[in-house]
């Protein structure tokens, strides 16, 4: 299919830019032609089309309404001309079109998504595709081949992967729980009389499980709703502390007081699909979320092994 277009893209940047510039000659300057070159490129443009983007008012040129609405769609043109040019860059560099990733849940919310911020103003032609798990969904998505790099507690069998942040969760119910109206400190007996929080491993298997989970229990799809439920004074669960930090800070939520396990911690893993044929893309990231974990909450940064913690992935 062919088309002949009357405009170049050169007409369309001299109209952009003399509006943008407030003027012919500072447009001129601005993109080192001269003068004369921008009046004939907007003169050919109307001539062209055979419509008058500039009308006198006084002393000065103004747009037409015509006129503004070619500025406004050259400049959109010009925009997407740019942004084309930094695609086809970054595919020359090798830069992934597209990265995918596989993040559990407990990783905090706030720091992928200022990570992922950072890296779509580096590359922002990178289209990301996020999916959320929970559980051994992160090693199903690696071990399937659906991502090229993986946030999750356990590394797969076959991959290579280095602790990224640890996570403390906290036994918490709402402050009118039965459990919090014992007043004395809790064991894994009274818990067994109670409701337990617990969300649904993402895996299609379901091959993990923990070891502390009640006959008496809720098994829910998403964080939120466990931690809404609880909210409301229907069970208890363990929370990665980042997740509730807001209801417990509120007193919706409230730790219990349990004689022990109160706090459990679990370490995420960064790991790659394959680290040999991994992109300039999917190590940008991995690069971004160290030195964002590194920045803002440098006490979670894993520099070495967690001495003396329960490092099993609590689901609840």
């Amino acid at each position: 299919m062919t088309s002949n277009h009357k405009i170049s893209l050169d007409q369309w940047r001299a109209l952009v830019s003399v509006v943008d510039a407030g003027g012919y000659a500072q447009a001129a300057d601005q993109l080192h032609k001269s003068q004369s070159t921008m009046t004939y490129a907007v003169h050919k443009l109307e001539q062209s089309l055979g419509i008058k983007v500039f009308e006198i008012q006084g002393r000065k040129a103004v747009l037409t309404s015509v006129g503004q609405v070619l500025y406004r769609r050259g400049k959109t043109l010009m925009e997407e001309a740019v942004r084309l040019e930094h695609v086809a860059a970054s595919l020359a560099a090798g830069w992934e079109p597209e990265l995918r990733l596989a993040v559990d849940t407990i990783f905090p919310t706030w720091l992928l998504l200022e990570a992922l911020a950072r890296f779509s103003d580096e590359h922002p032609e990178t289209r990301i595709e996020l999916i959320e798990t929970v559980l051994s969904g992160t090693d199903e998505a690696l071990q399937e081949g659906l991502v090229e790099l993986g946030i999750g507690p356990t590394v797969p069998a076959g991959f290579v992967g280095d602790p990224l942040i640890r996570v403390r969760f906290i036994a918490s119910a709402h402050p009118d729980h039965p459990l919090h109206q014992l007043r004395r400190p809790l064991t894994m007996a009274d818990l067994r009389q109670h409701r337990h929080l617990v969300v649904r491993d993402t895996g299609r298997e379901r091959t993990r499980t923990v070891s502390w989970l009640n006959e008496q229990r809720w098994t829910v799809g998403q964080q939120a709703t466990s931690i809404r439920a609880a909210c409301l004074g229907l069970g208890y669960a363990w929370y990665a502390e980042d997740l509730i930090r807001l209801e417990l800070d509120t007193g919706k939520l409230k730790p219990l007081p349990l004689e022990e396990g109160s706090e459990r911690w679990s370490t995420l893993y960064l790991i790659f699909a394959d680290r040999d044929a991994t992109g300039p893309g999917a190590l940008r990231i991995a690069e971004i979320l160290r030195d964002q974990l590194a920045l803002r909450c440098p006490q979670s940064c894993l520099t070495d092994t967690i001495l003396g913690r329960n490092t099993s992935p609590p689901n609840g």
